[in-house]
Parts: structure tokens; sequence; C-alpha cells
């Protein structure tokens, strides 16, 4: 898919701005055009993201003509982003994952105090962890439990056994 952006061109103290008009509030900024268009890829990716974790349809792309031909951005630059289709893929995938039989208990055991599967535990601990936002899942945070040592603390003797 093929998102036509509007890009405000950037002067020597000015950076260039980028807007995404199918996006509503999804816009960027670079120093240069090229770090504005890599800006853009992210925010675009990052605005679908959000959307399709609150549960809201991501509209379809316009055409350049079109945002072009509407007027709203006289003497800017124009460009399309290629977005990857995955960005928008939900579609469930199975797969088989090996883990230690310690770890899969912990995770039994978080997923079941959270009350959730084994594997929507899994897809919400990955959201959490790559800081996308899950509005539509309720997380109860987990704090594990330190294991309990005992082991002495080192001797500041530098390496000479306490007698």
């Amino acid at each position: 898919m093929r998102y036509p952006v509007a890009v405000e061109p950037g002067t020597d103290r000015t950076a260039f701005g980028v807007v995404v008009p199918d996006l509503p509030g999804c816009y960027s900024a670079g120093d240069t055009l090229d770090e504005a268009i890599a800006n853009a890829e992210e925010a675009i990716a990052a605005w679908i993201d959000a959307t399709l974790d609150s549960g809201k349809r991501v509209p379809p792309a316009s055409t350049l003509d079109a945002v072009r031909s509407g007027g709203e951005y006289s003497g800017w630059i124009f460009a399309v982003i290629d977005v990857d289709p995955s960005v928008m893929d939900d579609q469930a995938e199975r797969v088989n994952i090996t883990l230690p039989r310690r770890v899969l208990s912990r995770l039994d055991a978080a997923a079941d105090a959270a009350g959730e599967s084994r594997s929507g535990f899994i897809a919400t601990m990955t959201l959490i962890r790559t800081e996308i936002p899950t509005p539509r899942r309720r997380v109860k945070t987990l704090t594990p439990t330190p294991a309990r040592s005992k082991a002495r603390p080192l001797s500041s003797s530098k390496g000479k056994p306490k007698g």
C-alpha cells in the first residue's frame, strides 16, 4: 500500500514537515528531506499500529493525484511512502516455541493471574515490551518475586577468606 504525503519544504532555520493526509494526526519532520521521509515511515507504522490496537479501521490510501489536486498543500513537495502490508495483518498465526519447563511454568502462572490464555499473555507482553499501547486489553502488572539467596556477602579483604 502506498500512502501519499505532503512535505512542507524546510529552510536553514526550519525542518521539513510531513503530513499524511489520509491518516488524521499523522505527521512528522526532519532536518533533511531524507530524514523527514524516514521519520514519516515510522510515524505511519506507529499510527497504523495504534489504530489497529484501539479496534479502529485504517483508512485506505488516496491517490497522489487526489492529494496534489486538493489545493491544501500548495507549494509543498509530494511523495508516496510504501507501507508493508504485514503491519496491518491481524490474522492469528499458529507458532511453535520451545521454552524450559521452569519458564513455561512461570508463563502459565502469570497468564492465569492476568486472566489470559498463554497466547494472549505472550501477545500482551510483546506489545508492552515493544512500547505499543494496548487499550483494548486489560493488563495486570506482575512483579516477579526475587529468589532468596543463602549466599553470604563477599568480604572486602580482597579474596582472603574470613577466619
